[in-house]
């Protein structure tokens, strides 16, 4: 069967934009379902200038190795001259981002619900030894019928089963654990203390320890105490303690059982996990979808980008990236 090309795909819309590249909706030419995909672009020039060489490689990897009701699947993965290309599960739902904003802030059932198969989706990554580490609503996807699902993982590291073994500083400010704002080492628990940051915004409608002043942000992680509004249950507030407890070894999950020990916090009570995994419970909140190829949970300022995919201009020409092809079943 021959590699994926890029001359097998045709680009719909622009999905999103980042330092990165762009993300395209794109369907296969002559391909008589009109499926429907989402295609990431990376740009050689942007991964090597920045050092992104051996994440994108994890990113690929990662991606291939995966199979998840809630982590995105690759399809495909080839390059150009030029660029490097993902083709992944299109979510019609968009990001949970684009909807949390919408709403302000989310009841403790939904939360509960994006909680619950994200957590999943963690216990899973760990169970293969992979870290997450950029866990944030922009990276949480939405499917046609409200299910999660994480996409990007662009900053993820293979081969970690510890707290401590993981040194690169990375991931989005407001979501960091203290521990690797200190470099002192990090590893699965990072990706706990992620969950609880997202759950704090999923109910309250900020990160935790919110400021725009990046320094100030960085103190209040290491050393603030964090407010609780009233309208949070002591269950909640319980979980979210757990989860953002600064030191990794005490930290809900932090422990041997990782997500099994998270799991069993009285937050989840209600959760039928096996029906959950199998995604036999019913999503609180469905997006409205009005098609396979449906752009509306999308932001408008992507969407109305010219759609055009071109090998133009400078660029990192001639660099091939080692087994980066792939073609699914």
């Amino acid at each position: 069967m021959a590699a994926p090309s890029l001359d097998d795909f045709e680009s719909l819309r622009v999905l999103g934009k980042g330092s990165y590249g762009k993300v395209y909706l794109v369907r296969r030419k002559n391909s008589p379902s009109m499926e429907v995909f989402a295609m990431k672009m990376l740009r050689k020039e942007h991964v090597m200038n920045r050092n992104q060489v051996e994440h994108t490689k994890t990113e690929r990897n990662v991606l291939e190795h995966v199979n998840h009701p809630f982590i995105v699947s690759l399809h495909y993965a080839f390059q150009t001259p030029k660029k490097l290309y993902l083709v992944l599960d299109y979510c019609p739902g968009g990001e949970l981002f684009f909807h949390l904003s919408r709403a302000g802030r989310f009841s403790e059932g939904r939360t509960r619900f994006y909680i619950s198969e994200i957590l999943l989706a963690l216990e899973y990554l760990h169970s293969l030894n992979i870290i997450f580490r950029d866990l944030k609503p922009e990276n949480v996807l939405l499917d046609a019928d409200g299910h999660a699902k994480l996409t990007d993982f662009g900053l993820s590291k293979e081969g970690i089963t510890d707290n401590f073994s993981a040194r690169t500083m990375c991931g989005t400010p407001e979501y960091l654990a203290p521990e690797l704002l200190d470099k002192r080492g990090h590893g699965r628990a990072v990706d706990w203390y992620s969950l609880g940051a997202l759950a704090y915004e999923m109910q309250t409608g900020l990160p935790p320890f919110y400021t725009q002043d990046r320094n100030l942000l960085f103190e209040r992680i290491r050393r603030a105490n964090l407010s609780y509004p009233s309208y949070i249950s002591p269950v909640a507030k319980s979980l979210l303690e757990g989860l953002l407890t600064r030191q990794p070894e005490s930290r809900l999950g932090g422990g041997p059982h990782d997500g099994a020990e998270v799991r069993a916090h009285g937050f989840f009570a209600s959760v039928d996990w096996n029906a959950l995994y199998q995604c036999q419970v019913t999503p609180p909140f469905k997006p409205k979808v009005s098609g396979a190829g449906d752009v509306s949970n999308f932001e408008k300022e992507f969407v109305d980008m010219p759609v055009a995919i071109s090998e133009a201009g400078p660029g990192a020409q001639g660099v091939h990236f080692d087994g980066f092809t792939y073609r699914g079943n």
